[in-house]
């Protein structure tokens, strides 16, 4: 069994409100990319990430409870496991392992309109980056992810993300005014 396993979050997992895993520790990882994916078990798109050697992107790093990766593997379920502990700088004290979940590159799809991002998701992704690293971190968040030409659901009045979080009017306005930038196209 892996001692001190811990896993490196991108995507949802930075968001504190979505999880319980704790303590969590601001890191940053290089060699890998987020991209919006799609896996042929899910009917929506998410977030993973593919291998990039010019690539470096902010996330978050917490121990995985008891040791134990079941709870967190049904949480990822289309995603594969990838140990990557030498990319990842951060500040938690022992620390021996970390992981990074990607769906397979074999499995990935790109999104369309039959697969599109959820806003629900971006939402709580984004809400994630503004708290743990400021509005700039959101900015480099929307920066470093490809795929913003991904449909984009509208389904913040009635969430299908499971773990949809509720955003302040600041912090819906900055989400807002990224997707905007990044020229994303949110549908009905």
């Amino acid at each position: 069994m892996e001692t001190h396993p811990h896993f490196f979050g991108y995507g949802s997992l930075v968001n504190r409100d979505t999880h319980h895993f704790t303590p969590v520790h601001k890191s940053r990882i290089s060699g890998w990319r987020r991209v919006w994916h799609r896996a042929p078990n899910r009917p929506v798109a998410f977030l993973s990430v593919i291998a990039d050697p010019d690539s470096l992107i902010e996330g978050v790093i917490a121990p995985v409870p008891n040791d134990d990766w079941a709870a967190l593997d049904a949480r990822e379920f289309s995603y594969a496991r990838v140990p990557v502990t030498p990319a990842v700088t951060h500040g938690a004290p022992d620390v021996r392992n970390i992981s990074i979940y990607a769906i397979p590159p074999g499995t990935a799809a790109p999104p369309d309109m039959e697969h599109p991002i959820l806003l629900s998701y971006v939402d709580a992704v984004i809400q994630g980056y503004l708290r743990e690293f400021g509005e700039d971190g959101a900015i480099r968040f929307v920066q470093t992810t490809q795929g913003w030409d991904t449909p984009i659901k509208n389904d913040r009045s009635a969430p299908i993300y499971p773990r949809a979080r509720q955003l302040s009017p600041m912090e819906q306005e900055c989400v807002d005014d990224l997707l905007v930038k990044a020229r994303a196209r949110v549908v009905a």
